[in-house]
């Protein structure tokens, strides 16, 4: 599990990287998502047209792991600055997601099926 202190050490690191470029005039919530989403699709490009079957296996080569890596980190590092630009904790946002989504997709309901239960 990711320890808390290393995540907002990350977020400084990120912050001072962002000020030393005088590039925060640029980091306004539209164009940080907007960044996130191109960031997103660089991170499928290399799962394109790959079978589902075979995407697993794909991701275990070397090149292909190193290139996703570096395009997860990109839109981790987006994600951040957006967050902290609105202010939002990531780790609240993501237990108040997690309670939504536990009662949204009961285990009972849900397990093995990839389709929304009814409501």
């Amino acid at each position: 599990m990711t320890n808390p202190d290393r995540l907002e050490r990350l977020q400084q690191r990120i912050r001072a990287f962002v000020a030393e470029r005088d590039w925060a005039r640029f980091h306004d919530p539209k164009n940080l998502a907007m960044a996130i989403a191109s960031e997103v699709g660089e991170l499928l490009e290399p799962l394109r047209w790959v079978a589902s079957e075979r995407a697993d296996a794909l991701c275990r080569e070397p090149a292909v792991r190193e290139a996703l890596g570096e395009e997860i980190a990109d839109v981790a590092i987006l994600l951040l600055l957006l967050c902290d630009r609105t202010g939002i904790d990531l780790c609240e946002a993501i237990e108040r997601k997690l309670a939504i989504n536990a009662r949204n997709y009961p285990p009972e309901r849900c397990r093995g099926r990839a389709e929304r239960p009814p409501r």
